[in-house]
């Protein structure tokens, strides 16, 4: 269980599925909203293995911060996340009108900050695929 957690922090990304939902993370460094080119690789085959992707699913990109640098600078931090990776859909083809924004910063945090782990994993954007209901 261990090395799964560090291989998914090394990795720089885990994959959630909850209900119908599919959820993937792009985790980055402290302060810093560049994606790396294994990260934008994987999101890309990621994608790419999903079937009628563009048909059946909305996309909401979620970004959160750690608490380090006070929230004005996380909101402009988490905002910068969401848009690399949006950058990286819209490069996708993917229509900018599928495409949802939440950015929290550094409310809402999924993990505990008061670990070095927990802030590790805060530092993330959560692209998630939401079945469109017609």
């Amino acid at each position: 269980m261990v090395r799964l957690a560090i291989f998914l922090v090394l990795t720089g990304s885990q994959v959630f599925a909850q209900q119908d939902e599919i959820r993937k993370s792009i985790y980055f460094d402290g302060g810093s909203y560049s994606m790396d080119e294994y990260q934008a690789a994987d999101l890309a085959h990621w994608l790419d293995s999903i079937p009628n992707l563009l048909d059946k699913y909305e996309i909401q990109l979620i970004s959160h911060t750690d608490p380090i640098g006070g929230k004005r600078f996380n909101e402009w931090l988490s905002r910068m996340r969401s848009e690399t990776v949006f950058d990286l859909l819209i490069k996708k083809d993917i229509p900018e009108k599928m495409i949802h924004i939440k950015d929290w910063g550094l409310e809402n945090p999924v993990y505990q900050n008061d670990s070095h782990m927990g802030r590790i994993m805060n530092r993330r954007v959560d692209v998630i695929l939401r079945p469109v209901v017609f």
